[in-house]
């Protein structure tokens, strides 16, 4: 496994990229082939069940996750507990000023970083457009 670090600047305050990024029935909005849903839980705390699908039309793979740690406005971390993916993943937003960034890390099999990293560049760089024009 490695660890996969990427983080992008979001032109909108704190609240703002936390509440974006925590709704998750909007997650497919910005990230690359991917539908999110809450399965257990409030989807507001630890404890929180999440199953991600990612891939086109009926081709890809589902994700399950657990939300390990909830410290909002600024944490939140996932241990995945699918067949296919293992291991852990965060996201933080960052104070920059007025604005935030948004940090995403996430524990991947090596050889599948190269692969990986592009999309997950792509999809923070859309984050930081939805994030900037969210509203609920």
């Amino acid at each position: 496994m490695t660890r996969l670090e990427l983080s992008v600047p979001v032109a909108a305050p704190v609240e703002t990229t936390w509440a974006a990024v925590t709704d998750w029935a909007r997650q497919g909005e910005w990230m690359l082939g991917t539908r999110v849903r809450v399965t257990a839980g409030d989807g507001r705390s630890a404890g929180t069940e999440l199953s991600a699908f990612t891939g086109l039309g009926p081709v890809g793979f589902t994700d399950t996750m657990r939300v390990t740690e909830w410290d909002p406005p600024h944490r939140c971390a996932v241990r995945h507990t699918g067949r296919l993916v293992r291991g852990t993943a965060e996201f933080r937003v960052l104070p920059r000023g007025e604005h935030s960034e948004f940090a995403w890390s996430e524990d991947i099999p090596a050889l599948l970083g190269l692969a990986f990293a592009p999309g997950v560049r792509w999809s923070l760089r859309r984050f930081a457009e939805f994030a900037r024009e969210y509203r609920r």
